[in-house]
């Protein structure tokens, strides 16, 4: 039986998101989906054409569910903590952006 791990508060967390995410490749996988949810936000937006919404969830998590499955060999942590992981995935996106975290 394996026990999930109550976190007390985002800050607690996200040292043990970054822990499952130690491969560059599936940070990177992670950046390019992110950044595909963000195009895909802005270009829904200008042109008015909101089925593109639909793609946002498949660009998201299809490019960081793959870096986990195929390069970290873990179970993303959105299985376990939805909310925080959300977060977390845009916590990491502006620290690779600002050059904390290894891209």
């Amino acid at each position: 039986m394996t026990t999930t791990k109550r976190f007390a508060s985002f800050r607690d967390f996200y040292p043990y998101y970054l822990s499952e995410h130690q491969n560059v490749t599936c940070r990177r996988l992670h950046f390019v989906g992110s950044t595909l949810v963000l195009a895909l936000l802005v270009l829904s937006l200008f042109t008015g054409q909101l089925m593109l919404l639909w793609l946002v969830p498949f660009a998201g998590y299809g490019f960081a569910w793959l870096g986990h499955f195929k390069f970290e060999h873990n179970k993303p942590a959105t299985f376990r903590y939805p909310l925080y992981s959300l977060m977390g995935d845009w916590v990491m996106y502006k620290d690779i952006l600002l050059g904390r975290i290894k891209f």
